[in-house]
């Protein structure tokens, strides 16, 4: 059988402290340190303990030319070998391991950002309750006092003063804008509101053929590259002429693509899973999650240092154009990166190796009430 190395990994060294008993009572140390070896591999999405020798087999495999498995097993020892292709560390005929490492291999990732984007994503995480909204003063106890909310950088009789701008047409949006914590349960969303919610935000304003069979979208908000990879998907709760449910919004056809039919129970228990328990925005009556197609990106950018980077910032570009869309219409919106994107990418059938959940977001009519912190302008 031929072996190789899988195609990204990083090996760990982690320290865990503990209390030697036999050594407090004896008089010297207490604190005793065990040494291990975690393997974190994309394509596997879960770390792997490994030990001395097998983390030398994994140092002496290639993960580009296939090598004959029983010449490693001479110099690394049977045993070592048939362990780390039990697990998928090294890829031979298992054809579930070599499918997610070919999957990975194909997507262009640079391996830093693929180790990250797979461990940091959350499954059923729930938000502690009761650290919401700690008030500054507790934190201030917990914490010390903040690093101030500005710096200096020269004396102040140094600094160039500005004059302060003129009222303008669009800071009347701009100064309504909040996050919101507090939405009106019973509220729906007229569909024409929707509508131009998602037809401005994530919507196609134009089509352009850069080369054959290569072609790019015109949005209200940039995209590294002109690629435009993050996707749309929608949760509808209570808008009007739309069943609940999930969809998927189509940028070119300005149409919603029904993935799952629901009942108002169902979805309000998918948008406090997929929020992680932050149960202040689950009564938003449309949640959108924003999911960008790494092929998209990393075609262009392939392995790249900066790839990563940019599709984050396409979806804070867009949330932001959401945002000012929702305050448009009357409406507090929100975003929120703290969400579950194992559960998400379950429900909406999606690859994590090439579809990347990044952020939710949500809007929908206030309820008047302050129960959760909003920060609002307040003249």
């Amino acid at each position: 059988m031929l072996i190789r190395r899988c195609a990204v990994l990083f090996l760990e060294p982690r320290e865990d402290l503990d209390i030697d008993w036999s050594a407090l009572f004896a008089g010297d140390g207490p604190l005793g340190a065990t040494m291990r070896w975690m393997a974190l591999a994309p394509h596997l999405g879960e770390e792997v303990e490994v030990s001395p020798d097998e983390v030398a087999a994994l140092g002496g495999i290639g993960l580009t030319l296939w090598q004959e498995s029983a010449d490693c097993a001479q110099q690394y020892g049977a045993a070592v070998i048939a362990r780390l292709l039990e697990c998928g560390l090294l890829i031979g005929d298992d054809a579930r391991f070599r499918e997610r490492d070919e999957t990975l291999r194909s997507q262009n990732w640079r391996p830093l950002s693929a180790a990250a984007h797979m461990f940091s994503r959350w499954g059923d995480m729930r938000v502690d309750k009761g650290m919401q909204f700690p008030s500054f003063e507790e934190l201030v106890v917990s914490y010390g006092t903040p690093p101030g909310p500005v710096i200096e950088r020269c004396a102040e009789g140094e600094a160039i003063a500005l004059p302060y701008p003129d009222r303008a047409r669009l800071d009347d949006t701009l100064f309504q804008r909040y996050t919101g914590r507090n939405f009106d349960a019973a509220a729906a969303l007229p569909i024409a509101t929707v509508a131009r919610l998602l037809q401005r935000a994530f919507g196609s304003q134009g089509e352009r053929e850069m080369a054959p069979d290569a072609f790019v979208l015109k949005k209200l908000s940039p995209s590294a590259g002109g690629l435009h990879p993050v996707e749309a998907y929608v949760l509808a709760q209570r808008v009007e002429g739309i069943a609940p449910g999930l969809y998927h919004y189509h940028p070119v056809r300005h149409a919603l693509e029904p993935l799952t039919a629901m009942d108002t129970a169902q979805t309000a228990e998918l948008a406090l899973r997929m929020v992680a328990d932050q149960d202040w925005f689950v009564d938003a009556p449309m949640m959108v999650v924003l999911a960008a197609r790494v092929e998209r990106n990393f075609w262009k950018y392939r392995n790249h240092a900066k790839a990563y980077r940019a599709l984050l910032l396409d979806a804070g570009h867009l949330s932001q154009t959401f945002y000012l869309l929702a305050t448009e219409a009357g409406m507090p919106a929100f975003v929120t990166a703290a969400v579950n994107e194992i559960d998400i990418e379950r429900v909406l059938g999606l690859d994590p190796l090439k579809d990347m959940v990044i952020a939710v977001c949500g809007c929908g009519p206030a309820s008047g009430a302050r129960d959760t912190v909003e920060l609002r302008y307040e003249p």
